[in-house]
C-alpha cells in the first residue's frame, strides 16, 4: 500500500491501525528488552538501502505534489474562470492549468504505484529473510526447547510477530515520512495563501483531532472484543472438527452439545457485529458537523476580511484555502500515533530478536569431527557413568540418571526395562545427542558426542517411538522423508522388510494413498511398520525403539514386533518396553529403578535371581507368554490347529480349504497368582486356564 499520499486524501496511518491502545501499550511494556535494538533492525535493511532510499524520496515527492494542485486551484479561480483584474474567462490559461493538475494528477499515480512496489517489495523481502533465518535458528535448538515451550507461542512468533513487522516495514515507516512532508507542505501552502486564515484553522484543528482518537479508540475496544470472539470460534471449530475432536465428540454423543456451544459464541459475536457497527455514531456525528464546520467558519471569516477591506481575498483564495485544510487532519492523526506504533514496532523486534538470540544448549564443538572419523566402530555405543537431570528440575530433585553405565556393541541388542520414570526413555535421548549428559560421558563409535557433529551422529541412528508420526501426504512422502532420491525398488525391499508392503499393495492408490493428518486412515499398526519402514529405507547402523509395540493390540504387537527383529538384524539395538515378552529374546536387559542400572543379563538370568526384574515378570498380565508357555498352553486347548504367525495377521484373517473365513477359539482365561520367595531370591508363577 503507499503511504505516502496521494491526490486524494494524504498518508494514511502506520501499521497499527484499528487496535486498543491501552491493551496495546500494556503489551508492548511486557516486550523483552533488547541491548543495540535499533541498529539491529537497520541491520536488517542493509541489503535494501537503495531500494529504501528511493523509497523516501517518492514519499518526499508525492506528499509535496499532493498541496500543488489547490494552489492550481486558486490560480483557475482568480485567472482563469473569474480574472479579478476583471473580463471574461481566460480559456487558453484555463486549458494551460487544467492540463498541469491533469498532469500532477497522473504524476503522483505513478509515483503511488512506485512507491506501493518499493515498500511491498523491501518490506515483504525483509519480513521473508527474517521468517527464514528465526525459522532455522528454531531448528537448531535443543528438543528440551520444545519441550518446555508451548507450540502455540513458537507460532506466534513466527505468524503473528513476524506478520506484524511486515506491516511495520510496509507503513509505519513511509507513513510517518510521509506525513510529516504533508503537514508541513499544507501548512506552508496555508501560510501562503492567507496567514489570518490559517490561524482560524490550527486554532479550531485540536479540538477535531481530540475527538476523532475518541472515536478510534471506542471502536477499537470494540474490535478486539470482537476480535477475542473471532478467536473462541476458531478454537472452536479447530477442537471439534479436528479428527480427534470428532472422534471425542461422537463417543460421548456430544455433537449437539458442541453445536449449541458454537451457536452461543456466533451470537456473541453478531451482536458484537453491530456494536461495531453502531459505536461512535453520536460521535461520527460530531465529527462530521466540526469538519463541515471548519470551511464554514473560514467563508465567515472571509466574509468579514473582504467586508472590511482588511485585505485581498478572492474566491479562489477561499476554494484554495479549504482545500489545503481539509488535507490536513488525517496526517496530524497519523503523526499523533506516531509514539505507539514505534513502541508496537519495537516489541515486535524485541520478541523476535529475543528468539534469535537464544544459545542452542548442544552445539557441535569447533573442532568437531564425523562419525566416519572416530576412532571406534560404526555402532558401537558407551555410556560410562552418566548423570542427567532435565533444565527444568529443582536443583536439589533426584537426577533422572545417576552414574548409569553400559556397552553397546555393534550388532548387539541391549534392552532396558524397569518401572515408569525411571529413566530409560532418557538413555534413548543422551545416545543422539538429543539432549547433554550433565556428568560422566555419552561414547559413539569410540569418541565422545561432544567431539562428533550433531549431524553425522543422527546421520547413523534411526528412531522408531510409541508416538508414530506421519504426514498429511502419501505413504510415498512419508517414506522418501527419511530418503528423498529413493527408488521404487527400495521402497517395496524397505516395506516388504517391515511386513507392510502388502497392505500397501491392496490399497486402492497403492503407495499414492494418503495417510490423513497424522496417519489416522491407517491403523496403529500400520502407521508402527511405515514408519519402521522408513527408518529402514534410512538403513542407519543403530536402532533406537521407544516402547514401539506398547500401544498395539496382541496380534499386530506380534506382527510389528516380527518386523523390527527384521530390521534389528546387524544393528546396534537400543529398546525400551514395558512388555517384557518384546525384549526376552534382548543379548542384554538392564533393568532401571530410580535412575541407576540395578539388575543387567538376559532373560532367564534376570528371572533365576529373582530380582526386579522377575517382580515385573510377575506383575505382567501376559505372564504366560514372558514364561514362554503361552505356544504350548495354546496348542493343547486348540489341539495343535493353531494357524502359524504369517497367517495371523491382525489384517489377514486365515479361511479354511472352502475359502470361507475360519472362527477363532474362544480366548483363553488366565489366572496368575505370581508368589515372591524371598528364601531362596526365586519367582514362583502359579497358572491356572
Amino acid at each position: 500500500m503507499s503511504m505516502g499520499g496521494g491526490m486524494g486524501g494524504g498518508p494514511r496511518g502506520g501499521g497499527f491501525r484499528g487496535v486498543d491502545e491501552s491493551a496495546q501499550r500494556k503489551l508492548n511494556a511486557e516486550a523483552p528488552r533488547i541491548n543495540g535494538l535499533g541498529a539491529r533492525v537497520v541491520s536488517l535493511f542493509r541489503a535494501y538501502r537503495w531500494r529504501i532510499f528511493s523509497t523516501g524520496i517518492l514519499v518526499v515527492i508525492g506528499a509535496a505534489i499532493a498541496v500543488v494542485p489547490p494552489l492550481i486551484v486558486q490560480r483557475i479561480f482568480d485567472d482563469a474562470l473569474f480574472p479579478v483584474a476583471g473580463g471574461g474567462p481566460h480559456l487558453e490559461l484555463l486549458a494551460w492549468l487544467v492540463a498541469a493538475m491533469i498532469g500532477l494528477f497522473l504524476l503522483s499515480a505513478a509515483l503511488g504505484v512506485a512507491q506501493t512496489w518499493l515498500t511491498a517489495t523491501v518490506g515483504n523481502s525483509v519480513t521473508g529473510d527474517l521468517r527464514v533465518k528465526l525459522f532455522e535458528h528454531l531448528q537448531a535448538m535443543e528438543l528440551g526447547f520444545f519441550t518446555r515451550t508451548k507450540t502455540g507461542v513458537i507460532q506466534s512468533r513466527l505468524q503473528n510477530d513476524v506478520g506484524g513487522v511486515s506491516g511495520v516495514l510496509t507503513n509505519t515507516v513511509t507513513s510517518i515520512l510521509g506525513n510529516v512532508v504533508t503537514v508541513i507542505a499544507s501548512l506552508v501552502a496555508m501560510i501562503l495563501i492567507d496567514w489570518r486564515l490559517t490561524l482560524i484553522a490550527v486554532i479550531m484543528m485540536p479540538f477535531l483531532i481530540f475527538v476523532q482518537r475518541k472515536v478510534g479508540q471506542v471502536r477499537a475496544r470494540i474490535a478486539g472484543e470482537t476480535q477475542e470472539s473471532l478467536s473462541e470460534l476458531t478454537s472452536i471449530t479447530q477442537e471439534t472438527l479436528s479428527v480427534s475432536g470428532m472422534l471425542l465428540s461422537k463417543a460421548f454423543n456430544r455433537q449437539r452439545t458442541e453445536s449449541e456451544r458454537y451457536q452461543a459464541e456466533n451470537r456473541n459475536q453478531v451482536v458484537l457485529q453491530v456494536r461495531r457497527a453502531m459505536s461512535g455514531q453520536g460521535f461520527f456525528a460530531v465529527v462530521q458537523v466540526l469538519m463541515a464546520s471548519v470551511p464554514a467558519v473560514i467563508y465567515l471569516v472571509s466574509g468579514y476580511l473582504i467586508a472590511g477591506g482588511t485585505g485581498a481575498i478572492t474566491a479562489g483564495t477561499v476554494v484554495a484555502f479549504t482545500t489545503v485544510q481539509a488535507r490536513l487532519l488525517m496526517p496530524l492523526m497519523g503523526l499523533m500515533r506516531v509514539s505507539l506504533d514505534l513502541q508496537t514496532s519495537s516489541a515486535l523486534f524485541a520478541r523476535i530478536f529475543e528468539y534469535l538470540d537464544l544459545v542452542p544448549e548442544i552445539q557441535d564443538a569447533p573442532d568437531a569431527i564425523t562419525v566416519d572419523d572416530a576412532p571406534g566402530p560404526r555402532g558401537r555405543l558407551e555410556f560410562a557413568g552418566v548423570v542427567f537431570r532435565y533444565p527444568d528440575a529443582s536443583s536439589d530433585a533426584r537426577p533422572t540418571l545417576d552414574g548409569v553405565s553400559f556397552v553397546a556393541e555393534p550388532g548387539q541388542h541391549v534392552a532396558f526395562v524397569g518401572p515408569s520414570g525411571a529413566g530409560k526413555t532418557t538413555i534413548l535421548y543422551l545416545a543422539p545427542r538429543l539432549y547433554e549428559a550433565k556428568g560422566g560421558a555419552v561414547m559413539f563409535a569410540g569418541a565422545d558426542v561432544r567431539a562428533l557433529t550433531q549431524e553425522s551422529i543422527i546421520d547413523n541412528v534411526g528412531i522408531v517411538s510409541q508416538e508414530t508420526y506421519l504426514f498429511h501426504a502419501t505413504i510415498r512422502e512419508n517414506l522418501r522423508y527419511a530418503k528423498p532420491d529413493a527408488t521404487e525398488e527400495e521402497l517395496i525391499a524397505a516395506c516388504t522388510a517391515a511386513n507392510i508392503h502388502h497392505i500397501i499393495a491392496g490399497f486402492e492408490q497403492g503407495y499414492d494413498t494418503v495417510v490423513g493428518e497424522r496417519g489416522y486412515r491407517l491403523s496403529g499398526g500400520e502407521k508402527q511398520r511405515i514408519a519402521i519402514a522408513r527408518v529402514l529405507l534410512k538403513d542407519p547402523p543403530v536402532l533406537l525403539l521407544d516402547e514401539a509395540t506398547s500401544a498395539l493390540d496382541t496380534v499386530s504387537e506380534r506382527v510389528v514386533q516380527e518386523a523390527l527383529d527384521e530390521a534389528a538384524k546387524g544393528r546396534t539395538t537400543l529398546s525400551i518396553a514395558h512388555r517384557l515378552s518384546t525384549v526376552m529374546g534382548a543379548d542384554v536387559i538392564h533393568v532401571l529403578e530410580a535412575g541407576r542400572i540395578v539388575e543387567s543379563g538376559s532373560h532367564v538370568e534376570l528371572l533365576a535371581r529373582g530380582g526386579l526384574y522377575a517382580e515385573l515378570a510377575a506383575e505382567q498380565v501376559a505372564a504366560s507368554r514372558v514364561l514362554e508357555t503361552e505356544a504350548a498352553v495354546e496348542e493343547e486347548a486348540t489341539g495343535g490347529a493353531v494357524a502359524p504367525l504369517a497367517d495371523r495377521r491382525a489384517d489377514k484373517a486365515p479361511a479354511d480349504s472352502a475359502g470361507r473365513m475360519r472362527s477363532r477359539p474362544s480366548p483363553l482365561r488366565c489366572r496368575c497368582s505370581p508368589s515372591l520367595d524371598r528364601t531362596n531370591g526365586s519367582t514362583r508363577l502359579s497358572t491356572e486356564y
